[in-house]
C-alpha cells in the first residue's frame, strides 16, 4: 500500500536535497500537497495506487468550485502530477494516472478599456486654444492620433511629417514586420496635428529630422516620453484608472465594434494578422450587452 503522506514527504525531501529548490518554492509545493492530500483523505483514497484519473479531474473541478482561480488550480494540478510521477519513478505505484489530466482553461484576459466619456475627458485635459503651449499642442496631437487611429505607441512615434502630408484623411502606418496598412484619421486628430505642425513643431525643430512628433530638444519623441504624456493627461483628467497607450488602442477597437463595425474591418485597422486576435474585443462588447440586460430586464 502506498501511503500518500509518506510519498509526499519523501518527494519534498527529494526536491529540497537533490533538486535544490528554494525555500519559497518548497513552501508553495508543501501548501498544494497538503490541499491535495486532504482532498484524497476526504475522498477515502488512502492508497495513492487507488487514485484514478477521474479522481484527479474531480479534485481540480472542486478547486474551481471552491473559488480558486483557473491559474491557481492549474498550479495545484502541477503539484499533484509531480507527486504521481515521483511515486511511479520510486516504484510506489504502477501507473501515472495524473499525467493526462488537463488543467482548467484560464481564458483570455479581457483588455482594459475606457468609456467614450472617459476618452473625451482624457483628451480635453490637454489644452488646444490660444493659451495652449507648444508642448500642449504636441501632446494633444499625440493623444488624438493614438485614439483616432488605434495605432500602437511605436507606430505613432515613428511617423514622419511626410506621412501626414496630403494624406486625404488616410494615414499609412508601418506596423510589425514593416507591414503597412491604411487607417482613416478623424477630423479631430487631423485638426490637432495640423495645429501642432503650424504652431508647435517649428518651435522644437532642430536639424533635419523628419519625425512628426518631437521632444523639446528637437529629437524624435520616444515611446517612454509618449507614455509619460498619457499618464500626465490621465492625472490632469482625474481618471483613477491604470491607463497605458494600449488602453487607447483597446478602447478604439471596442468603440468601433460597439458602433457596428465589422470585426474583420477592425482587424485590418489594428493590423492584426489573425481575426482571432481581434475577436477578444467582441467578448468585451458582449459583456457590455449582458450588463445592460442585467440592469434593465425585469426577469434578469
Amino acid at each position: 500500500m502506498s501511503n500518500p503522506p509518506d510519498v509526499a514527504a519523501t518527494w519534498l525531501n527529494h526536491l529540497a536535497v537533490e533538486r535544490g529548490l528554494s525555500d519559497n518554492t518548497l513552501s508553495n509545493y508543501r501548501r498544494d500537497l497538503r490541499r491535495y492530500l486532504d482532498w484524497l483523505d476526504n475522498a477515502g483514497l488512502g492508497d495513492l495506487g487507488a487514485v484514478a484519473a477521474t479522481d484527479v479531474e474531480a479534485y481540480v473541478a472542486d478547486l474551481r468550485r471552491d473559488g480558486l482561480a483557473a491559474s491557481s488550480a492549474a498550479r495545484a494540478l502541477v503539484v499533484a502530477r509531480g507527486l504521481h510521477k515521483f511515486a511511479v519513478a520510486e516504484g510506489e505505484i504502477a501507473t501515472d494516472v495524473a499525467a493526462d489530466v488537463s488543467p482548467p482553461a484560464t481564458g483570455r484576459h479581457l483588455p482594459d478599456t475606457l468609456s467614450i466619456d472617459d476618452v473625451t475627458q482624457l483628451l480635453d485635459a490637454v489644452p488646444t486654444g490660444e493659451h495652449a503651449t507648444p508642448v500642449d499642442l504636441r501632446d494633444r496631437a499625440l493623444l488624438e492620433l493614438l485614439y483616432g487611429t488605434g495605432a500602437r505607441i511605436s507606430e505613432i512615434t515613428s511617423l514622419t511629417v511626410d506621412d501626414m502630408a496630403d494624406n486625404d484623411g488616410i494615414l499609412r502606418i508601418t506596423g510589425k514586420g514593416d507591414k503597412q496598412r491604411l487607417v482613416p484619421v478623424g477630423s479631430k486628430a487631423i485638426t490637432a496635428t495640423e495645429d501642432y505642425l503650424v504652431r508647435a513643431r517649428p518651435v522644437f525643430a532642430r536639424g533635419k529630422t523628419h519625425a512628426l512628433l518631437l521632444n523639446t530638444r528637437g529629437g524624435p519623441l520616444s515611446r517612454q516620453s509618449a507614455w509619460a504624456v498619457l499618464k500626465n493627461a490621465a492625472a490632469r483628467a482625474g481618471l483613477d484608472k491604470d491607463i497605458s497607450p494600449h488602453t487607447l488602442r483597446h478602447s478604439y477597437a471596442t468603440h468601433l465594434l460597439e458602433g457596428g463595425a465589422d470585426v474583420r474591418v477592425v482587424q485590418e485597422l489594428l493590423g492584426h494578422s489573425s481575426v482571432t486576435t481581434t475577436q477578444i474585443y467582441t467578448h468585451v462588447t458582449a459583456e457590455n450587452l449582458r450588463q445592460v440586460w442585467r440592469e434593465a430586464h425585469p426577469r434578469a
